[in-house]
């Protein structure tokens, strides 16, 4: 399956850079190693083919939720069905439903094409009606395939937390004034890339060093799938530039910390008052009439965790304790995930890694205008453009593909 896979997605991704060489203004990234499985956002023309083997594995799942559904459907329907009994089959009817549409989808496009094999047998002397049908067929086994892989995607195993809004926390690392100056610039690109998605990008907290870098900030983002997005931009960025503390011209190598979070709803994480600290102080600011006279900074600690949150950003130590609450639910819901997912493949921390923060995951080469995402090998030739928010799109896109290409070898292997 996977050397049928990477047959298909050298072709479409040969196509794909003929057609943008032929387009665009801008470089193209540079695709090394494992190229991605599928193409989420591809041309209506070209439909991957998904290999025969795989298209077996999902035909027994397609009838397996035919067959789940009309036992349901014969559930409902008996007069002596308890309420309980009635209300477990509607919802899990209501899940299967969007997979049972395109089920039905492709059953009326595959009849279509057996009454187009069944003609062109018939008329295999009239060339007209040949050439017709054949047209026909063409565009039918187009959207055949187009419906199969909009199934393979959604039988493919999903993280719930992909549709929530996410925790935003940027750390300056190694690299002193200059780790903090680029801790600000990473954190203003993804401000950038939050505006162009048309995100709400709302900033928690921000600790400023001596040269008004960010030695930590915050941010909350809400909108759609905003996690489920960016979940792989957790880990090391690594910059590579002339710091402007620097007097010789010399090239210096610091690093940032980068973690998203999703954001926990109310019924995801259950904290009990004795189980927090909560001790509130003055917070620290520039002085003069910006100094803050009360106590309305909040350090909030999960004493079973030991996780601590300290905000400041706010002057009323009630909207400081709220978004310090926020941010401790975030980061207790996503110890909770982890410790669920702990046994992810091999396979997908090889070529995904694990989002951990101690992962070096991207360099940002500023003498040599590039940034390379040392998980999938690609490089893009426009630093500028990344680091306003633009082009962002080119790494998460194929993290994304990796994601789903794993995410299909998994569905194979465990059939």
């Amino acid at each position: 399956m996977r050397t049928h896979g990477r047959f298909f997605i050298c072709r479409y991704l040969s196509r794909l850079r003929n057609q943008f060489e032929s387009t665009s203004e801008f470089p193209l990234p540079s695709f090394r190693r494992r190229p991605p499985f599928l193409l989420r956002s591809y041309s209506a023309e070209v439909e991957p083919q998904l290999s025969q083997d795989l298209l077996n594995i999902m035909e027994r799942r397609l009838i397996a939720i035919e067959y789940r559904t009309s036992c349901l459907n014969n559930l409902i329907n008996k007069p002596e069905a308890s309420p309980s009994e009635y209300a477990r089959a509607n919802k899990e009817l209501r899940k299967l439903s969007g997979s049972l549409e395109l089920i039905n989808e492709l059953r009326a496009k595959q009849k279509e094409i057996g009454g187009l094999k069944s003609l062109m047998a018939e008329c295999s002397k009239d060339k007209d009606m040949l050439d017709m049908a054949a047209e026909e067929m063409g565009q039918a086994i187009e959207e055949e395939r187009r419906l199969q892989n909009l199934l393979l995607k959604s039988l493919l195993p999903k993280d719930d937390a992909d549709e929530r809004d996410c925790i935003l926390e940027v750390r300056a690392g190694t690299g002193g004034e200059e780790a903090s100056l680029f801790a600000m610039d990473i954190f203003k690109m993804y401000e950038k890339y939050a505006h162009k998605n048309g995100w709400k990008f709302e900033v928690v907290d921000i600790a400023q060093s001596d040269l008004k870098g960010y030695r930590e900030a915050s941010a909350a983002i809400a909108g759609i799938s905003v996690f489920g997005k960016l979940k792989f931009e957790s880990g090391i960025h690594r910059v590579q530039r002339v710091p402007v503390t620097e007097k010789l011209g010399r090239v210096h190598t610091s690093a940032v910390s980068v973690a998203i979070l999703p954001q926990a709803d109310e019924v995801d994480v259950q904290l009990k008052n004795e189980d927090l600290k909560i001790d509130t102080y003055r917070s620290g600011g520039s002085g003069g009439q910006h100094a803050n006279t009360t106590n309305s900074a909040v350090r909030m600690t999960h004493i079973p965790t030991g996780i601590m949150v300290a905000i400041q950003d706010e002057r009323s130590q009630h909207m400081n304790k709220a978004k310090a609450l926020k941010i401790l639910c975030a980061k207790l819901y996503e110890m909770e995930r982890f410790r669920l997912h702990s046994s992810r493949s091999k396979l997908r921390s090889e070529q995904i890694g694990s989002g951990d923060r101690s992962e070096r995951i991207r360099t940002y080469n500023f003498p040599q205008g590039r940034v390379t995402d040392h998980r999938v090998g690609i490089t893009y030739h426009s630093i500028d453009d990344v680091m306003q928010g633009e082009n962002l799109d080119v790494f998460i896109d194929a993290l994304l593909l990796q994601e789903e290409m794993d995410a299909i070898a998994t569905f194979s292997s465990s059939q």
